[in-house]
């Protein structure tokens, strides 16, 4: 399905935005699935390689705002009604870019590589926390948002309490050694919530694990391979019961946690996938990655319903919560209604084609072509 690419201008402000996504080259792009319009929100020329979108989260409840995360270290925050960036906050520390980036109350709580937790409740009052170095991601229990979870390189699955940082309330353990006897080594790349208690990771060697803190165990309860090549993102299903999960070949496929089997396997992809979320109420998921389309697919029937090229490598993305499958409803019968009520009748086409000379075919139509340059030249030379 092809989309029309448009620069934002002032007239685009009115329209929803449904997925907002970050590019390598910096630039914030929002997608309208309904009106199957994307805009930029910035001008590349003005960006440079320093100003990567590497992190983004909602600014707050109503997802009327966007924060995100550049390599810089800056946080900027983008108006989506007013459609203008009106806030930008130098928050760096530590080393390596932004792995997570989430909004608790009025602060934000960032993490980067290097391992350093940073709640800036203001430009004085921060509270730091080290989470281990080489971290992959950070990400915020939406049921509890003083929770949030960590983990990398080497840095087995941890979870922090912003309000009591001195130890974290969950640390993971590793799986036993494998049949020689040898170490499993640990790399995760991405984490989500299942429930206030309940968590599920991917792994860069192809785990998928499931963990559970209320139970006395600290080993995932739940621990299976997919595919062949490392895991880099995944996203947890309405229900809870499944995730859907990417790797680095472009491969994305459901999981049904309760039997540790894939359930489906999705098509059209053709570079690593590096972010992808399923709607929090509808059966679709978003993904996007390195071959630089953002694509919308139905989890139940697998079908793509939406395929964005948007012109850059993208990193990340925000699937709002809003239903666009009401707008794409009224906009179908809006156009229904232009066609309806347009001055052409029937009676008024039948006419138009009847008085439309037919074409002829064959050795016949090349017989009154030569027959009628004849005859103009026979009256050119009289």
């Amino acid at each position: 399905m092809s989309y029309i690419y448009n620069y934002a201008k002032d007239s685009f402000w009115s329209s929803t935005q449904h997925v907002f996504v970050g590019a390598e080259t910096g630039v914030l792009k929002g997608v309208n699935l309904a009106k199957k319009t994307a805009a930029n929100f910035q001008n590349v020329a003005s960006l440079s390689k320093e100003e990567e979108i590497c992190a983004m989260c909602w600014g707050n409840q109503q997802e009327s705002q966007v924060c995100i995360g550049l390599k810089s270290g800056l946080v900027k925050t983008f108006d989506a009604e007013s459609g203008e960036f009106t806030d930008c906050t130098n928050c760096a520390g530590g080393e390596g870019r932004f792995t997570g980036l989430a909004k608790y109350q009025e602060s934000l709580v960032t993490c980067v590589e290097s391992g350093l937790l940073r709640v800036w409740k203001s430009e004085e009052n921060k509270v730091d926390m080290d989470v281990g170095k080489d971290v992959c991601r950070m990400r915020q229990n939406s049921s509890l948002p003083q929770q949030v979870a960590t983990g990398g390189k080497e840095n087995e699955l941890k979870v922090w309490d912003i309000q009591n940082p001195e130890k974290p309330i969950f640390k993971a353990k590793n799986v036993r050694n494998d049949f020689l006897d040898l170490r499993v080594p640990v790399w995760v790349t991405d984490i989500q919530f299942l429930s206030e208690q309940k968590l599920v990771t991917c792994t860069g060697h192809k785990q998928l694990r499931v963990y559970d803190p209320a139970t006395p165990q600290r080993r995932p309860v739940l621990n299976v391979e997919i595919g062949e090549y490392p895991l880099t993102a995944l996203s947890v299903t309405p229900d809870s019961q499944s995730v859907i999960v990417g790797n680095s070949q472009g491969s994305m496929v459901m999981v049904d946690l309760r039997m540790g089997k894939v359930q489906k396997a999705f098509k059209g992809f053709a570079g690593s996938i590096r972010s992808l979320q399923c709607h929090p109420t509808l059966p679709v998921v978003a993904s996007c990655g390195l071959d630089r389309f953002l694509r919308i697919h139905n989890t139940n029937t697998k079908e793509m319903l939406h395929k964005v090229y948007l012109k850059s490598r993208l990193n990340y993305l925000l699937f709002s919560s809003a239903d666009f499958t009401q707008e794409e409803t009224e906009t179908a019968k809006k156009q229904k209604r232009k066609l309806e009520s347009s001055d052409i009748t029937e009676e008024d086409e039948d006419e138009l084609w009847g008085k439309m000379s037919v074409v002829q075919e064959g050795k016949k139509a090349v017989t009154a072509k030569r027959k009628n340059k004849s005859k103009r030249v026979e009256a050119k030379s009289k």
